[in-house]
């Protein structure tokens, strides 16, 4: 080996093993910036995502997404602690989202927003029938309906903006 390329690993110092997660559960989590990328400690945060099962390509090539786009969504395999895993993260200068999975209420999200089925259904272009479905619990929402549901429990304004068209004028 070259004199001088051994050289400069041995400044790196010893190569540190991290061992892939191989038990817990899996968690999608999206990843953001509140700070310049400048202070960010990105080996750290590639670590806490291989703890976690990720592999280290895989994990390396989401930091690298969150820090050129400001934004990255993962599935890390095997978490063991969803508040461990978070702090870690954190601590590397990230913030932590889970990407919800929790179960949808439509009947509470509707008579939060004072609706009537009828009227719930038009504002947000959902069937009647499959919305009294979904309230009766004869069926369930699909993941892609849970997702727009929370959309509409959160930001109900934006959502029905989004549902309207100018009227045509000829």
């Amino acid at each position: 080996m070259n004199s001088s390329l051994k050289e400069r690993f041995e400044r790196l110092g010893p190569v540190e093993d991290v061992s892939r997660g191989q038990s817990g559960s899996p968690v999608a989590i999206s990843l953001h910036f509140d700070q310049p990328v400048k202070g960010f400690r990105s080996i750290s945060a590639v670590r806490a995502l291989v703890k976690g099962g990720m592999s280290m390509l895989a994990a390396k090539k989401a930091i690298e997404r969150a820090m050129e786009k400001g934004q990255a969504t993962m599935l890390v395999p095997h978490v063991e602690s969803q508040g461990d895993l978070a702090r870690e993260l954190e601590e590397t200068g990230l913030v932590v989202k889970a990407i919800a999975v929790r179960p949808v209420d439509v009947r509470e999200i509707r008579q939060k927003l004072g609706l009537t089925q009828e009227q719930f259904a038009l504002r947000f272009g959902i069937d009647l029938e499959t919305l009294r479905n979904w309230e009766q619990g004869k069926r369930s929402p699909d993941k892609t309906a849970q997702s727009y549901l929370r959309a509409i429990e959160r930001m109900p304004e934006e959502i029905q903006a989004a549902q309207e068209d100018p009227i045509l004028k000829f």
